[in-house]
This record gives C-alpha cells, sequence and structure tokens, in this order.
C-alpha cells in the first residue's frame, strides 16, 4: 500500500503536533513495507521538525508538488520552477484583480533545506513569526521560485483564487491551504497528486490493477483545497473531520479530526 498524508490540519493536531495514535499507525505502516510519502504545501526546509517529532524519514512531496524530497538523505530528487516570464504576467493580473495584494515567493535554494522565502514589502505575513527576506516587489519575480504567493489581509482566499483563476490558468496552477487571505502559485500540473504520481510509479505502488473488495493500492489524507487533487487521484481519499467543504466533497470519505487521530482510525482497519 501506499500512504500519503497531508502534514498541517492532517497529520498535525492544533498544537503543531503528531498525535501519538498518528505516530503509533505510521510507524506500523512503515514496519510493514508499505510506502509512507508526506504531501504538503510546506517548503523543505519547514520539514525537520515535523520529522523528529513523527519518527520517520519518509519521501516528501513539498511546495504542493513542485519539489520531492529523500527527507532521509535532504535530496532533492525532482522539481519544477515558476520562470520570471510566467512570474511577471501572473503578478500583473495579480495586482489588477487585487488591489492592496502583497507578493512573496519561496526560493529554490542548493539544497533541499536551503531555500529562502523572500517577501516584499508591502506583504503581510499570515503566520506568527514568519522567517523571511525583505526584497524589492521587482525582485520577488526576478528569478525562478517554487512558488509565488499572493496575501489579502481580511479577504478570504476562496475570493482571491475566484478573482484570478481564470485569468492565471494558462500560466499557473492556483490553489490555497488557509482561508487566511492567502493564495499560491505554482506551474501549471504541479499538484500534489502529479508528484505523487512520480513517487508511486518509483516504488511500485501503481504496478497492478486494484481487484474489487481488495485492499485499496494508494490511500490519501488532506484537510484544504490544496488536497483536492490528491485525494481524487488516491484509490481511497480521506478528508479530515476538520476539512475544508471543498476538500470534503474531492474525498471518498470523512474520517475523524486531527486531534483525534483521524489518520490512525483509518488505516488501523489495515495495519
Amino acid at each position: 500500500m501506499f500512504v500519503a498524508t497531508d502534514i498541517d490540519g492532517t497529520l498535525l493536531n492544533v498544537r503543531d503536533e503528531v498525535p501519538e495514535g498518528h505516530r503509533r499507525i505510521l510507524a506500523r505502516v512503515v514496519d510493514s513495507g508499505a510506502t509512507l510519502c508526506l504531501a504538503t504545501g510546506r517548503p523543505p526546509r519547514w520539514l525537520p521538525e515535523i520529522l523528529g517529532d513523527l519518527g520517520q524519514q519518509p519521501l516528501a512531496v513539498c511546495a504542493n508538488g513542485a519539489v520531492i524530497m529523500d527527507t532521509s538523505t535532504g535530496e532533492v530528487l525532482w522539481s519544477r520552477l515558476l520562470e520570471p516570464d510566467a512570474l511577471e504576467e501572473i503578478a500583473r493580473i495579480v495586482r489588477d484583480e487585487l488591489p492592496g495584494v502583497g507578493l512573496a515567493a519561496e526560493r529554490m535554494g542548493r539544497d533541499a533545506i536551503d531555500d529562502e522565502f523572500i517577501a516584499a514589502p508591502d506583504y503581510r505575513h499570515a503566520w506568527i513569526h514568519p522567517e523571511s527576506v525583505e526584497v524589492g516587489h521587482d525582485e520577488v519575480i526576478a528569478g525562478p521560485v517554487l512558488k509565488l504567493l499572493a496575501r489579502v489581509p481580511g479577504m478570504s482566499s476562496s475570493d482571491m483564487a475566484s478573482a484570478v483563476r481564470t485569468r492565471v490558468e494558462h500560466l499557473a496552477q492556483v490553489t490555497f491551504s488557509t482561508e487566511n487571505g492567502l493564495i499560491e502559485f505554482a506551474p501549471p500540473g504541479v499538484t500534489k497528486a502529479a508528484a505523487l504520481t512520480r513517487v508511486a510509479e518509483q516504488v511500485g505502488a501503481l504496478r497492478f490493477r486494484r481487484e474489487p473488495g481488495a485492499a485499496p493500492r494508494t490511500v490519501a489524507f488532506g484537510d484544504m483545497p490544496n488536497d483536492v487533487e490528491m485525494l481524487q487521484w488516491a484509490d481511497l481519499g480521506v478528508a479530515m473531520g476538520n476539512a475544508h467543504p471543498i476538500a470534503v466533497a474531492a474525498a471518498d470519505e470523512t474520517t475523524l479530526t486531527s486531534d483525534e487521530a483521524g489518520l490512525e482510525s483509518v488505516l488501523s482497519r489495515w495495519f
């Protein structure tokens, strides 16, 4: 079996900890010989603290599918970046459609944990105690990036995405992992599902057809719109009990919340 899980709101509880039930069941998954893969909007540099709490070093899909990383070595196995020409046009459209928007970007470093978050002077962070480098507006879009972020405090992420999606769909994939006025852009076709397909093919998880009544080959857990493609991709897509309605609608079933160790509730059927 191939098990993929989002991190925030899915693997982690509201205290940003891995619940004991999740730690226990995922250890059984790995010990059984099944494959565990993290699939997150987080950049690679935000993973080490999670891995220590999880007690595992699985493969990881980061930045909503822009990076595939071996967390045991820190090696980037695959990546795809947004290039400056596209960034310039996206920035123009976003500023036109979203007055007062601030822009930031995740920039790829020399290795997986050397990436860097850069932000324009008018970008207002959505997270507490952010680590970023302030740069000029033009520098945010001057070089290739893992993802571009747009922030409008006081506006919902859903409304932001709706305002720009049709105008940028030829340039970028648009998604969000919070309703706190923050949307993210990746190259067209870059999603968690697309990256997971690469990983699953490499480990042979898609080699055989699933027989009726058999355990699913692939199981995915998520809670936000950036998980939709992943939930639809898996043989069994599971939304958390605390999931956004868009994620719930995309899933095959809904489990307990992340605080209630919803992964354990589902995976204990097979492990």
